[in-house]
């Protein structure tokens, strides 16, 4: 699926505002750096408290936006009324995560009335250099708002 649309500017606020809400998205530092229809862009600078010990980006941290990405680029396509959690995703680390910054790009690919899978690319990005850090594929699933009913507990 290719959808790049500018989104309609209330549905970019409702992301806006569930990203604002993301605890270990403003923890690690991350921040959107691009929304359109089915493809949502974080970056997550560099810092030393994002590293592990041989101070490459840390696998934790570059799932954490691979996902983060992927269940937003998912959100712009869902209902105002719905929710969306991630069901399963797989991440291959492809090179050691390093830069000013990576990017995480999460991709639509098929979208569902009840689960849609989109594809995760991780780059490591620096004034010269552009390093694919990761690649992946998840799946997550529409769901009711937090707090309505069994599928927004699970």
């Amino acid at each position: 699926m290719t959808r790049h649309d500018p989104l309609d500017p209330a549905v970019e606020q409702r992301l806006r505002s569930s990203f604002a809400l993301q605890g270990l998205m403003n923890h690690l530092g991350a921040e959107i750096a691009e929304i359109a229809a089915g493809q949502v862009i974080l970056r997550l600078p560099f810092r030393p408290e994002v590293t592990q010990h041989h101070g490459y980006f840390h696998a934790g941290a570059t799932s954490a936006v691979a996902d983060t990405a992927g269940g937003f680029a998912a959100y712009t396509l869902f209902a105002d009324e719905s929710s969306v959690l991630t069901v399963e995703f797989k991440l291959n680390l492809l090179n050691p995560g390093q830069g000013d910054y990576l990017e995480a790009v999460g991709r639509v690919v098929k979208p569902g009335r009840t689960l849609t899978v989109c594809q995760l690319d991780v780059w490591g990005v620096s004034a010269d250099r552009r390093v694919h850090v990761a690649t992946g594929v998840q799946t997550l699933i529409r769901a009711k708002p937090h707090g309505q009913g069994a599928a927004a507990a699970s």
